[in-house]
C-alpha cells in the first residue's frame, strides 16, 4: 500500500467521524417533534412498540434527504478545519501534494453521500410515502381496536370518545360513542353490537353499529333530534390519524397540460414542476456542498468541531435562503421552473471552483 493511499484513507477516515455525528444530530433535531407524537402513541394510546418503530422507519428517508447534504458539508469542513489547525495540512502541501490532489478522497465521499440522496430522492421517498399510508391506516384501526377492548373511556382520535360496556349477553356489550370532531354537531351514539372495518382503498377506517340511536342536539334551541338505526357505519378518515397519508404528486404530463391551459401563470403547477426538477438537483447539490466545505474548513479551522457544524449550517441556510428566493422567482413567473431548481446550485458550484483556486494559490 503506498503513501497516498494511506493519506486517502486518513483523510476519508478523519470525514466519517463527523458525518456520522453530525447526520445522528440533525435526524434527531427534525424527529424531535414526530418522536414526541410517537411516544405518546406508545404510552397514552396503548399502540405496539413495532407498530411505532415502523412509523419512525417509514419517516426517516424524507429526513434523511434533507440532513445527508447537511452533514456532508459539516463533514469536510470540520475534518479540513482540524488539518488545518493541526498543520497535517501544511505538511501535505509541502510533500508537493496539491489541493487538487487532497481533495480525492472527498471527491469520493461527496459521490456517496450524492449517490444515497438521489436514492432517497428518486425511490426512497416514494416508497415511504406509499407504505406509510398502509402504516397510518393500520394504526388507526389498532388505536381503535385497543379503545374497544378497554372496556373504559378512551379517545381513539381527538374529538371522539368510545365506551364500551362489560361483555354482557350482547356479543359486544353494547357501544357508547362522543361524537364531538365536528363542533357545530356534536352526537352520541348508542348500540347494542359492533364491527371494525378497514378500507385500504378510501383511507378509512369504519366502526359497523348494529341496533342503536343516534342522539343529536342541532344549533336552535329547545330542539333535539333521536335516529333509530338497524346497521350504521361511522367512517374515521385516515387524515384524522397522528399520520395522515400525503397529497398525491402529479405526473410531469399533467403539470405541462395545466401550465398549458394557464399559459404558464398557475403558480401551484409552477411550483411543483420545480420540485420535479429538484428530484436531480438536491443530490447534485449534496456533492457541490461537500467540495465547498474543503475550502471554507481551511478558512476557518481555528472554528473545531463546534464551529464546523455552526459554519455548516450557515452554508446550507444561505442555500436554502436563495432555493425560497428562486421559488418566488418562478411563481412570479420572472424565472422558467428548470433555472429556478438549478440556479442555486449554479451559484454554489461558481463559489466552489472560485474558492478552490484561490485556496489552491496559497
Amino acid at each position: 500500500m503506498t503513501l497516498r493511499t494511506l493519506l486517502d484513507r486518513y483523510i476519508f477516515t478523519e470525514l466519517l467521524y463527523p458525518f456520522s455525528v453530525s447526520l445522528g444530530m440533525l435526524c434527531f433535531i427534525m424527529l424531535t417533534r414526530e418522536l414526541l407524537r410517537l411516544v405518546e402513541l406508545l404510552v397514552t394510546k396503548g399502540v405496539g412498540l413495532w407498530a411505532v418503530l415502523n412509523v419512525f422507519a417509514h419517516l426517516l428517508p424524507s429526513f434523511l434527504v434533507l440532513t445527508l447534504p447537511i452533514a456532508g458539508i459539516i463533514a469536510s469542513i470540520t475534518a479540513f478545519g482540524r488539518l488545518s489547525l493541526d498543520k497535517e495540512l501544511v505538511a501535505m502541501r509541502a510533500a508537493g501534494l496539491s489541493l487538487l490532489r487532497l481533495a480525492r478522497p472527498v471527491m469520493l465521499f461527496a459521490l456517496l453521500v450524492c449517490g444515497m440522496t438521489l436514492w432517497l430522492a428518486q425511490w426512497g421517498q416514494p416508497w415511504s410515502s406509499i407504505n406509510l399510508k398502509k402504516v397510518a391506516l393500520s394504526l388507526l384501526r389498532d388505536q381503535l381496536v385497543l379503545a374497544l377492548e378497554r372496556g373504559s373511556f378512551t379517545e381513539p382520535i381527538p374529538g371522539m370518545t368510545i365506551y364500551v360496556s362489560d361483555k354482557g349477553e350482547q356479543p359486544s356489550g353494547g357501544i357508547f360513542i362522543s361524537d364531538g370532531r365536528i363542533a357545530s354537531e356534536p352526537r352520541v351514539i348508542v348500540a347494542q353490537d359492533y364491527r371494525v372495518l378497514i378500507d385500504s382503498a378510501s383511507d378509512q377506517v369504519a366502526l359497523r353499529l348494529q341496533d342503536g340511536v343516534i342522539h343529536t342536539k342541532p344549533d336552535e334551541i329547545d330542539e333535539y333530534q333521536l335516529a333509530s338505526f338497524s346497521s350504521y357505519d361511522l367512517k374515521l378518515s385516515l387524515n384524522q390519524s397522528g399520520y395522515a397519508s400525503t397529497e398525491e404528486r402529479p405526473s410531469y404530463d399533467q403539470l405541462v397540460a395545466r401550465l398549458n391551459a394557464s399559459q404558464w401563470r398557475d403558480p401551484w403547477a409552477l411550483r411543483r414542476l420545480t420540485e420535479y426538477y429538484k428530484d436531480m438537483a438536491f443530490p447534485t447539490a449534496s456533492l457541490i456542498l461537500c467540495m465547498l466545505g474543503l475550502p471554507v474548513g481551511i478558512v476557518s479551522k481555528r472554528s473545531g468541531r463546534i464551529g464546523g457544524f455552526a459554519v455548516g449550517v450557515l452554508v446550507i441556510i444561505a442555500y436554502y435562503v436563495l432555493n425560497v428566493a428562486c421559488e418566488f422567482l418562478v411563481t412570479a413567473t420572472a424565472i422558467p421552473p428548470f433555472a429556478g431548481a438549478w440556479l442555486p446550485n449554479s451559484v454554489f458550484l461558481v463559489i466552489t471552483l472560485v474558492s478552490f483556486y484561490r485556496m489552491s494559490k496559497q
